[in-house]
């Protein structure tokens, strides 16, 4: 391990099968600048120290010490510790892709040991019997994970979690005091397995700035510790955080013990923000500019934000570098039947971003004063894909996550083009508005580059909360782009919400009805329910009396402020509804009890459906294909035909007929048009083939033919066209 300026760290916990993207765009933006940097994830790193042979005969030694009484689940546990200790390290080799037939000695169930996680396994017989072996392998083997996981919570610190640590110390602490004692305590079990890694870092790297990214409030505790350390050992390193969590939760921080772990605290892009601190501490000047960030002067918390300089363009803080973080040894797990929270937890993702904030920013629940969702910028789509071939040369892994807030139809399908026209083999999912841009044809390209699935914003499906929250679709447009992207075979994710400020228990009721019929109708396949929450900087925030809510209190913490107590002047309390929405919602993923009432999935009465049962079925009606804008662009996604022409006779009359017979992944197909017809088509699809980097538009392909025929319209809607429009020909 090299020595170098800046160590960009990820703090414990995030995701286990993939690192989060932060440290790595930073470190592709500091090698544009000639900054050497190492990146680690220090939560991937803990998890293997904890989850190894070594790992668990130390765990299970110190919790045997322990005089703690344990519960019965515990004690099995600690009575099978040498069957644990035993199939360990076999069992992370699996996870990470590098043992896969170990999966059948898995399955056959006498291998794992078992406590109560595996109690759930005959309820989940019919959810994973079609499931491989690898997939069920994957399955058992996580919960062997969480069994332990469950024994350490119980014996040896309480708070631990897979991807989180000490969340609850993170989460609302408008006052640092609680977390500032937690620090002020002896090491805990997991404290000392981290600080041991770290420093080994830190002695072979030597940065002259450690740097802290903060996604998430379980990376809070964990960062707070880890600053701390460095301050203490080595007082000359200078110690930094941003990342996610300062970025929303402390824009007012005024407590001067924060800077007793970190010398500086910046918001929103880093990339800028960073270069201005290590420049600082590089040149060693008594005055220098900085960008957003917060710093201790003369015993005060002060804000700096005096650097006139603009944050860098998107094409211009380079490509994502995830060298220095250990790929090869990410644990891929399958914890829950939710397709795309499987996604989330199974495979390794590169992550990159389309677009720097939200190109729609108006719904009001969302934090939209803040730049990085406020300041949009599109990255052009090749840079995109270059990035991407970047990526795949460098990481051997071809899925990638755009991390965007919500990705640009539009951008989406230069993408989408450019990737089809290099070639190039990828998979890649997304979050997105449901907005009519997302036409058939639109979701059929995107698939054929790759796109796997997609997430979006439902949020409540009722038409009169959709436009409060100024969201810009309708129930029936959702339906309509969901049913585009599930006939395409891409899968489709929404996030539902409920409590709304002014909704209505009708409205609740009536909008599961909706959610109801859209997996029904088969055009929704994964879905999950969350509470509205009421955060400092989204609109209902800022303007709290324009939706019908009161703040509990105006006072601002000292430490973070985001989330906002309030009271809902409807007075209904809309967390009784949480199991009911979420226990049906799990059987509708599965196709099951869709024909229940409503009204089973509550212990407690509610209103009579007021939605048609027919509702989702009539918006589904197909629209027109005969409207095509002249600016349309016009692709073929398939191959080259066969032509072949021969002379027909029919009723005393000869004519040439021309044939062209298509090879299609699947199948084969041929067509019949007159000469003229055929001839011109033969040409003029490869002309719009996906790998020409011109594109044209319907109104030229228009004026093409109409030079040497005519009847444009009739022919292009007639049947071989109509035929080709199934097999790829696309409108965009």
């Amino acid at each position: 391990m090299l020595k170098t300026d800046l160590f960009l760290v990820t703090p414990p916990f995030t995701q286990l099968n993939t690192p989060y993207p932060a440290t790595a765009y930073i470190k592709g933006f500091l090698n544009t600048k000639n900054i050497s940097s190492t990146q680690a994830d220090l939560g991937i790193e803990v998890i293997l120290a904890l989850f190894s042979r070594k790992g668990l005969t130390d765990l299970f030694s110190y919790a045997d010490l322990s005089k703690q009484a344990k519960s019965q689940n515990a004690k099995r546990i600690l009575a099978l510790k040498d069957e644990y200790i035993k199939t360990i390290d076999a069992v992370i080799t699996f996870l990470q892709g590098k043992s896969p037939t170990l999966a059948l000695q898995i399955c056959q169930g006498d291998y794992l040991p078992e406590a109560s996680r595996f109690s759930q396994l005959e309820e989940l017989d019919w959810a994973f019997g079609s499931m491989g072996t690898q997939d069920k392998g994957k399955h058992l083997a996580t919960l062997y994970l969480e069994d332990i996981s469950d024994f350490i919570i119980e014996c040896v610190d309480p708070n631990f979690g897979f991807s989180r640590y000490a969340e609850r110390l993170g989460r609302s602490a408008n006052s640092f005091d609680e977390l500032y004692n937690a620090l002020n305590q002896d090491y805990t079990y997991m404290d000392k397995l981290l600080i041991d890694i770290l420093e080994q870092k830190i002695a072979a790297i030597q940065p002259k700035l450690f740097l802290i990214s903060v996604p998430f409030p379980g990376n809070l505790y964990a960062a707070f510790r880890s600053a701390q350390y460095v301050k203490q050992r080595y007082p000359e390193i200078k110690t930094s955080m941003g990342g996610g969590f300062p970025n929303t939760e402390l824009r007012s921080l005024s407590d001067k013990r924060v800077f007793e772990f970190f010398d500086y605290i910046s918001l929103d892009d880093g990339e800028l923000p960073v270069e201005l601190i290590y420049n600082a501490i590089v040149n060693k000047s008594p005055f220098n500019l900085y960008k957003r960030t917060f710093m201790l002067e003369n015993g005060e918390v002060t804000f700096r934000n005096d650097a006139l300089r603009n944050d860098y363009k998107q094409s211009d803080v380079g490509t994502p570098d995830y060298s220095d973080l250990i790929l090869d040894q990410y644990i891929s797990v399958i914890e829950i039947v939710n397709p795309m929270h499987r996604m989330w937890s199974d495979g390794r993702w590169n992550k990159l971003t389309m677009a720097h904030g939200c190109y729609w920013g108006k719904c009001t629940f969302c934090d939209i004063s803040l730049d990085y969702i406020k300041v949009y910028e599109p990255v052009a789509a090749k840079m995109i894909v270059d990035r991407m071939e970047h990526l795949i040369l460098q990481t051997g892994q071809n899925g990638f996550h755009f991390v965007d807030e919500a990705a640009p139809p539009a951008l989406m399908r230069e993408v989408a083009l450019e990737i089809l026209r290099r070639q190039i083999s990828v998979s890649w999912w997304t979050n997105v508005r449901f907005e009519k841009s997302f036409t058939r044809d639109l979701c059929i390209l995107l698939k054929s580059s790759g796109c796997i699935a997609i997430s979006g914003g439902l949020e409540v499906a009722s038409d009169r909360l959709l436009k409060l929250i100024d969201k810009g679709v309708s129930v029936e447009q959702v339906a309509r782009v969901t049913r585009n992207f599930t006939e395409a075979g891409i899968l489709v994710h929404a996030y539902l919400m409920y409590g709304y400020p002014t909704q209505t228990i009708q409205e609740t009721v009536d909008s599961l009805e909706m959610v109801r019929q859209l997996f029904e109708a088969g055009v929704l396949q994964s879905g999950f329910w969350h509470q509205f929450a009421m955060t400092a900087h989204s609109p209902v925030g800022l303007y709290p009396e324009k939706f019908g809510v009161v703040k509990d209190t105006d006072d601002i913490g000292t430490f973070a402020n985001n989330d906002i107590n309030y009271t809902d002047k409807t007075g209904i309390d809309h967390g009784k509804f949480s199991f009911g929405l979420k226990k049906s919602l799990y059987n509708f993923m599965h196709g099951i009890c869709l024909d229940y009432k409503l009204q089973d999935w509550f212990d407690f009465k509610i209103p009579r459906v007021m939605v048609p049962s027919d509702f989702i079925e009539k918006a589904l009606k197909e629209e027109s294909m005969f409207n095509t804008k002249p600016t349309a662009k016009v692709v073929w996604l398939g191959g080259k035909p066969e032509l072949e022409t021969f002379t027909k006779h029919k009723k005393g009359h000869t004519f040439e007929v021309t044939t062209l017979t298509f090879h299609d992944k699947k199948e084969t197909f041929s067509i019949q048009t007159n000469q003229a017809e055929g001839a011109w088509l033969f040409d003029i699809l490869q002309r719009i083939g996906v790998a020409n980097t011109q594109v044209h538009t319907f109104q030229e392909i228009k004026i093409d033919f109409e030079a040497t025929m005519e009847h444009f319209e009739l022919f292009w809607y007639s049947k071989p066209i109509n035929t080709l429009r199934d097999f790829g020909l696309l409108i965009l």
